[in-house]
């Protein structure tokens, strides 16, 4: 605010030039108590801004003032001079300091109290980067917000709730990024949490860029529907692929108080319904839909049977949980159905096979509740020759062992660990004489192994066998990508007496030039052989994902690869997945870094650094 009163104005002001003088020159840059304060005369006012552009640090002194409008010379963007708001929502505001003229001398003061906290501003800041899709904006924003203090649970929350709001289409490959980059934060570096959450943020904003947001179906005016029957509805819903009727009945569940159990009983049946839907998608979704729920805090305050007590103060309220859980109706009333391709019908018909086993088709259960009453008060315990069956290329020995395993007592999670084993060991084995796009293919059957795992672990309901069945079979159809098998350094292999810390920063030299996929394999098995700290391990696999433009699946790789090695109860099993994610990280970098570039121009426009060099 400009002024001409000769009275001592309050607070700090501070004497910074002449105003006949800077009525001359029309602008100066002063400099009050360390401030760079830009000052403009314009149209008989004195104005004053912070000189650094707030959109990429370029001196405003330098910029143009015509009509009340101040434009920046580097990207242009425009400000309305007397109270700093800008005409560009990736900009920012450019903030505004009080001025006053007295006896011929302007004033500023330039430590004006806030006109609100910065962790307000910041998450305004981050609404404005998801509506437009802005990634500077979404980097300074994650940034600010972490630097002052908040929780990433807020922006956590924030972020899944435009997602499940302004997608018509669904719960995609963004939301479940998101649920990733939530479930590695505790795993990494401080600096390296900042980049997991820009990242999961800025891919939510990607799917939702130009997309037609989602108006929610009601739930039914009823919570007397008993769940067996919303099960059996929903289920016959998505059969027929009427989504509009699915989400009717999901809701309903959410609005009558059921718990996530048995919400995950209901969207895990229907899921499993048919094997591997969208080469492990749809399931994959699911689970990291429940996942992110877990993070930002159910209604019930954690695992809720057959009903929830819908206790306050979590971050996820009814509505959240309902958006969410019904943004996986339209990815799975539309998913590719895999009994439908020929891979699993020719020259075995996988289908057949497991339908002898689920009942009269694949969407039975019956007879896997057969399998499991049958099993009831048993132990299971591992044959020896376990494992080497789920690798083999004979598919019906698969099928039996897993059948057996059940009639003996094993239960959905303990199955599941098994089968994902196999999947990681797969990609630990891939060959690389193979096409790069088959990389893919061994890599949706792990993440798919590890949903039905962790979806396992949440809820026993009998359809989840289901997954673990389907697992298997996908197991043995990627069995030829094993051919020949790369080698997989046993415990003790490798070199014993390297320093750890040598030994992860050869891995992340791995990442910088192509075709080092072997040998990231065996620098993790190193890791292991020298007895180095595996969080350590984890901490630089994580910077090395973070600081490449990682596409979706390799974000989904060394998610599921940590989780697993954090379930495993063997060194043996718990260096399987990490030699595995290391090798698949290695095929797929080093990339342009343009992701890294932009986060690092936001966290040193954050720190109040010089981006621009006159």
């Amino acid at each position: 605010m400009a002024s001409d009163s000769t009275e001592a104005g309050a607070g700090g002001y501070v004497p910074v030039v002449d105003a006949d003088e800077l009525r001359t020159e029309g602008r100066k840059l002063v400099t009050p108590e360390g401030t760079a304060i830009a000052l403009f005369h314009h149209e008989g006012e004195v104005r004053a801004v912070d000189n650094r552009c707030p959109h990429m640090g370029f001196p405003l002194s330098d910029g143009t003032v015509e009509d009340g409008i101040l434009t920046c010379h580097w990207h242009h963007a425009r400000f309305e001079l007397s109270c700093g708001d800008t005409f560009d929502p990736w900009a920012d505001d450019v903030r505004t300091y009080p001025v006053e003229v007295r006896d011929g001398t302007v004033y500023v003061d330039p430590n004006p109290p806030l006109d609100r906290p910065a962790e307000a501003h910041w998450a305004d800041r981050l609404e404005s980067g998801l509506e437009e899709n802005l990634r500077l904006v979404v980097a300074k924003s994650t940034v600010g917000l972490l630097d002052a203090g908040v929780d990433p649970q807020d922006p956590i929350t924030s972020t899944l709730e435009f997602g499940t709001s302004y997608r018509e289409l669904g719960w995609s490959s963004g939301h479940t990024i998101l649920g990733c980059m939530t479930n590695l934060l505790d795993d990494l570096d401080p600096d390296d949490r900042k980049r997991a959450l820009y990242t999961g943020v800025r891919h939510v904003a990607d799917d939702c860029d130009g997309a037609a947001p989602h108006f929610d179906q009601p739930s039914f005016a009823t919570s007397e529907v008993s769940l067996d029957r919303l099960r059996s509805w929903f289920r016959d819903c998505i059969e027929v692929r009427d989504s509009d009727g699915a989400e009717r009945c999901l809701r309903t569940a959410v609005a009558a108080g059921y718990g996530d159990c048995a919400l995950a009983d209901l969207v895990f049946t229907a899921a499993t319904d048919h094997p591997y839907l969208s080469s492990g998608h749809t399931l994959d979704f699911a689970n990291k839909a429940f996942e992110s729920l877990d993070a930002v805090g159910w209604p019930d305050g954690g695992r809720g049977g057959e009903s929830g007590d819908g206790a306050a103060g979590s971050a996820a309220g009814d509505g959240l949980v309902a958006d969410t859980l019904a943004s996986l109706v339209r990815p799975l009333a539309t998913a590719n159905r895999s009994d439908e391709s020929a891979a699993w019908r020719r020259p075995v018909d996988l289908v057949a096979l497991l339908s002898d086993v689920y009942g009269e088709d694949v969407s039975d259960v019956s007879g896997i509740e057969a399998l499991v009453d049958a099993g009831s008060g048993e132990t299971w315990t591992r044959p020896a020759d376990f494992r080497e069956t789920l690798l083999s290329d004979d598919p019906e020995a698969i099928v039996d062992a897993l059948a057996e395993a059940v009639r003996n007592g094993a239960d959905s999670a303990t199955l599941a660990a098994e089968v994902s084993r196999a999947a990681a060991t797969r990609v630990a084995r891939f060959g690389t004489a193979n096409e790069f796009n088959d990389w893919n293919t061994v890599h949706h059957t792990f993440t798919y192994a590890n949903a039905v795992h962790q979806a396992a672990r949440r809820t026993d309901a009998p359809a989840l066998y289901r997954g673990v069945f389907d697992a298997a079979m996908s197991v043995y159809l990627d069995r030829f990508l094993n051919t020949p098998p790369a080698p997989v350094p046993a415990p003790g292999e490798t070199e014993s007496d390297r320093d750890p810390a040598d030994i992860r920063s050869a891995l992340l030299e791995t990442f910088d030039e192509e075709g080092s996929v072997n040998e990231a394999g065996r620098l993790v098995a190193a890791h292991f052989d020298t007895g180095g700290d595996v969080d350590e391990l984890k901490r630089t696999l994580g910077h090395g994902l973070l600081r490449e433009d990682a596409g979706f699946h390799t974000l989904q790789n060394v998610e599921a690869a940590f989780r697993q090695h954090d379930l495993a109860e063997t060194e043996r099993d718990r260096r399987l997945p990490m030699i595995a994610t290391a090798r698949y990280m290695a095929a797929h970098f080093p990339t342009r870094r343009e992701a890294e570039q932009t986060f690092s121009i936001a966290t040193r426009l954050n720190r109040g650094e010089r981006i621009h060099e006159a």
